[in-house]
């Protein structure tokens, strides 16, 4: 990181100067490393490292999550797949994130994922990959804040049944609430940086008070009736949907990977974070972790205090509604459940905002249809207000899934998942695969970077392949798995116009595309003159145009 440069100024105030000094310090070496990578400075970084922290830990919002997805688990493994599933996958999520935070750390910039791909590989392949990187990254960014938004319709809708039980929604009602879920989301992620930074300090308040009344409030006002004994709640296994056993426990592992998913929203927000090269990747890997270990808590204090009926809670609307029902009465779980409602409101506005960011930084370098407008900065607000609506109004469109079936909108929660680490995996394994001069930034794994590699990779492709599958082995046109249909269009669609003759991207895409100039560069480099390479962990090798 850059040396403090001395203040000339006098102050009467020799702590507040230093303060000063340090800040500005962390800017301009934030700047210059930007500059490295070859992009100017368009956000104002307001973020702190606490903030960037709060995004990442805001979209996996553990409570609202677990309630939007316990419905994956319980009929493929039921109490076992809760605890147990949540565990191991836990573990392979933590990989993921380590590895993804060492390219972080090396390379902070909106665009990520792509950058990095673009950057480590062979030059033979590097614009191709790169390019299907940034549109797997696109879809699963805009399936998770359609997966988000869709969870909080169920909640709102469940909410309403709570207070009247004779009330259950229609699949067009909450399709209705869910609409005005994301376009809402679109007016708040249209505000100031400044706003939105500081909203996440709320969002992470309220998400580790609801951690807090599910794992000790919920097992002290559950009646006994509905107490578990531990053998039920650590060993019973439950699978109704007429997969083999071991690949039903497979299947359960939608609920962790979609609850502690979307961490690289951390990255997309890197050119608005303060000491991004530090920020960035411990807020990746503090997210995934303290999520893994709260998570678990918490499904073991559902598995204990769900009773032992299972099938009445996967036939009713809202499972952890119910076993909430059942636990506190009608009264306190319509008001706990409207905190959940606004955690899981409050997912969705962080959601939209890195998913904003990455489609910005995307049509920063030309790949997506329409760069040229969703390219622009609004001048009041300093925010790219063209990407956040591009992001709300394909959502919305990806919602309407809902209207073709149950298991239609279903695959949306497997396709945020399938999509990411499609985009997650090419960057991790091209930097051990392709030969290049990748140089870590502050936070470095040192031996262990390849062997966290090849597991993380590894059970990134494991999974992607099992959440293919339709829910049960006998299946027919309203229930099969959408996932594969809308992900693979998605990228057949983009290899389409990649190659199309004349216009398509293989004649002019290059990749990343610099917008500093040389004089800028200059600028930035004559005020910084104490940053080296090696101490602000620039990443890569010179991008060479092929």
């Amino acid at each position: 990181m850059a040396a403090v440069l001395p203040h000339t100024s006098p102050s009467p105030a020799p702590i507040s100067s230093t303060t000063m000094a340090n800040k500005e310090a962390i800017e301009r070496a934030d700047q210059q490393l930007l500059a490295e990578l070859g992009y100017k400075q368009e956000f104002k970084r307001a973020f702190t490292p606490l903030e960037v922290f709060g995004v990442a830990f805001s979209i996996i919002g553990l409570v609202p999550s677990i309630a939007a997805v316990l419905v994956y688990a319980l009929p493929n493994g039921g109490p076992s797949a809760m605890v147990w599933g949540w565990a191991v996958a836990s573990f392979f999520i933590l990989c993921v994130g380590m590895a993804m935070a060492e390219l972080g750390s090396a390379a902070p910039t909106s665009g990520g994922l792509y950058f990095w791909t673009h950057s480590l590989s062979s030059p033979r392949c590097r614009n191709l990959l790169s390019w299907i990187v940034g549109y797997a990254n696109t879809i699963g960014s805009i399936a998770s804040v359609a997966s988000i938004d869709w969870g909080c319709a169920v909640q709102i809708a469940a909410a309403i049944n709570i207070g009247n039980q004779n009330f259950v929604a229609t699949q067009a009602q909450t399709f209705g609430i869910y609409l005005a879920v994301v376009f809402s989301h679109g007016i708040i992620c249209s505000l100031g940086t400044g706003i939105l930074a500081r909203l996440q300090n709320l969002y992470i308040i309220l998400n580790f008070c609801l951690c807090f009344v599910v794992i000790v409030g919920l097992p002290v006002a559950t009646p006994k009736e509905y107490i578990n004994s531990a053998s039920f709640a650590l060993g019973n296994f439950t699978n109704v949907n007429g997969w083999p056993n071991g690949y039903a426990f497979f299947l359960s592992f939608l609920a962790p990977l979609w609850t502690i998913g979307a961490f690289d929203s951390s990255v997309h927000i890197s050119e608005e974070a303060a000491n991004a090269a530090i920020a960035v990747p411990w807020s990746i890997v503090c997210a995934v972790g303290i999520s893994g270990l709260l998570g678990w808590a918490i499904n073991i204090s559902l598995a204990f205090c769900m009773g032992s009926d299972l099938e009445s809670l996967i036939n009713s609307p809202q499972p952890m509604a119910q076993i909430f029902f059942n636990s506190f009465g009608q009264t306190s779980t319509l008001a706990i459940w409207s905190f959940i409602v606004l955690g899981q409101y409050m997912m969705g506005s962080s959601m939209v905002l890195a998913a904003s960011r990455q489609c910005f930084a995307f049509a920063r370098d030309g790949a997506l249809p329409f760069s040229s407008i969703l390219y622009r900065m609004n001048n009041f607000t300093g925010t790219p207000v063209n990407t956040v609506w591009f992001v709300a109004t394909t959502s919305a469109l990806l919602g309407l899934l809902a209207l073709a079936g149950a298991q239609a909108i279903n695959a949306v929660f497997a396709l945020s998942v399938a999509g990411l680490y499609v985009a997650y995996s090419i960057p991790i394994a091209v930097r051990f695969i392709f030969k290049n001069d990748f140089k870590p930034g502050p936070f470095n794994l040192g031996i262990f970077s390849l062997p966290v590699a090849i597991v993380a990779v590894s059970f990134m492709m494991f999974v992607d392949v099992v959440f293919f599958f339709p829910a049960t082995p006998q299946t027919n046109t309203p229930n099969m798995n959408y996932t594969v249909v809308v992900l693979g269009g998605t990228l057949v669609l983009s290899l389409v116009w990649y190659y199309f003759p004349v216009y398509g991207g293989v004649h002019w895409f290059t990749g990343p595309v610099p917008n500093v100039g040389k004089d800028d560069t200059a600028d930035h480099a004559s005020k910084n003159s104490c940053c080296t390479d090696k101490e602000v962990g620039v990443v890569v090798e010179k991008r060479v145009d092929v």
